[in-house]
């Protein structure tokens, strides 16, 4: 199925882009396609403990289950001053 991953902050800098279409098997989680992200653009992992996700705008656990068109972003933890 196709899903797209939309990323932020430094998640779209490393990948050089904002969004991403995906392919994923049926019943793929966020967390398949954050380990899919990973595979391809391996300077993510270091947000791996800390990184936040939303399915169609509304916050998601990683073991969600996703569905084909689904839309999931990934927020990397975010600091300020």
């Amino acid at each position: 199925m196709r899903i797209n991953v939309r990323l932020f902050a430094r998640l779209r800098d490393i990948a050089g882009a904002g969004e991403v279409p995906t392919d994923v098997p049926d019943g793929a989680t966020v967390r398949a396609v954050w380990d899919t992200l990973t595979g391809e653009f391996p300077e993510m992992r270091v947000y791996q403990d800390s990184i936040s996700a939303a399915v169609n705008a509304d916050y998601s656990r990683m073991d969600a289950a996703l569905a084909d068109g689904d839309e999931v972003a990934f927020l990397p933890p975010v600091s300020g001053g």
